[in-house]
């Protein structure tokens, strides 16, 4: 963990936050600036900057499962959704933590941005 990073704080437990849904590896939480009904970020507990920088194939598959299984438990699920991961500045990545924007409850447009 990075001490003033605010996805580690917050997975952590520093900053309170409602749980979405959590496992050993990950937690998942409301975007506090949601772009869509449904916008829940999936975030790995260990410290990741970025996509480019993941190393760890088990954690990217359990970021995967729980972002399907959040998409589940909001009811998205049958109808759609979209699984995000920007990386980088160009990429619109905000926060230099790893994380997963889960995004569904209306209809999607592409190109994104």
């Amino acid at each position: 963990m990075t001490e003033k990073c605010l996805f580690c704080r917050i997975a952590n437990g520093e900053i309170p936050t409602k749980f979405v849904a959590e496992t050993g590896e990950a937690v998942a939480f409301r975007d506090i600036d949601p772009k869509s009904p449904v916008h829940v970020l999936v975030v790995p507990r260990q410290h990741v900057t970025s996509l480019a920088s993941a190393e760890d194939e088990e954690v990217l598959g359990q970021l995967m499962m729980l972002a399907a299984k959040v998409a589940r438990s909001e009811g998205i699920s049958e109808s759609g959704y979209r699984v995000i991961a920007n990386t980088g500045p160009d990429g619109g990545q905000s926060v230099d933590h790893l994380h997963l924007h889960v995004m569904g409850g209306r209809r999607m447009t592409w190109p994104p941005g």
